[in-house]
């Protein structure tokens, strides 16, 4: 039987998602319409137009241009630059108020409180971020030895909301293995904080509820039909059609 906290995360987590990135992805794949919002590049967006469909209209170079934003840097990036959002509004009970870290909390499978700064996923940081993590952990440390307590490296920790730990990138292993600050990612995480361990599938499943509510088909086909009538995209598609036109007929 779950736990009424962990009950209130899974609803937290679906009114996040529900109230934060749905929204925001609606709303991004509606400035979509104008071609000015894609850097055109018209060697491969003819290309992916026929790779899409099998011919260069208008429409299939549109949907060459969006099917990727909208189904995945969009969203992707929405769901990284809110993970503070998703700090204070699902796990609040957690907050810290410990400068450069996110949440604390009582590990659940060695009974340590945690110094946890919170990732989105396992390629979302880079170079400069190991050391910034590093920075921020060897400060903790040394203030509280200044204020006569102990902690550990193993209690200062980095939590990575989603993966498996063969998918972390390089930098994230770095963390580990040249500043010895553990790691923990997707299933491992959320085990830990909330001593479930099925909780990273209950969690998935939660958020996936809400795709019930987020059939933006309808309204996704009139952004790609709007953003086939611009200038740009009709003249691309009409010079494909010329060109192809005129090598048919030397043959």
């Amino acid at each position: 039987m779950m736990s009424d906290r962990n009950t209130e995360i899974l609803e937290k987590a679906k009114d996040w998602f529900r109230e934060t990135i749905a929204v925001n992805h609606i709303a991004n794949t509606k400035k979509l319409k104008k071609s000015t919002q894609f850097n055109i590049n018209p060697f491969l967006a003819v290309y992916l137009a026929n790779f899409l469909t099998g011919n260069s209209s208008a429409e299939s170079i549109a949907k060459a241009l969006i099917y990727p934003r909208v189904l995945g840097t969009s969203i992707t990036t929405s769901f990284g630059t809110n993970m503070q959002k998703f700090t204070n509004e699902v796990l609040d009970t957690f907050g810290s108020t410990t400068a450069g870290i996110d949440i604390e909390f009582i590990d659940q499978v060695d009974q340590q409180r945690k110094y946890c700064q919170l990732k989105a996923g396992p390629n979302t940081i880079n170079k400069d971020d190991v050391e910034t993590i590093a920075h921020h952990f060897k400060s903790v440390i040394q203030l509280a030895r200044t204020n006569n307590r102990r902690i550990s490296f193993d209690e200062m920790i980095v939590g990575v909301i989603y993966g498996a730990p063969g998918e972390l990138s390089a930098h994230y292993k770095r963390i580990t293995e040249q500043y010895h600050y553990p790691v923990y990612v997707g299933r491992s995480f959320w085990h830990r904080l909330t001593g479930d361990i099925e909780f990273y599938e209950k969690l998935i499943a939660a958020i996936g509820a809400i795709a019930t509510e987020s059939n933006y088909s309808r309204e996704l086909e009139e952004v790609i039909q709007q953003l086939a009538t611009q200038i740009e995209i009709q003249t691309l598609s009409q010079t494909q059609t010329q060109a192809q036109l005129e090598f048919q007929l030397e043959l």
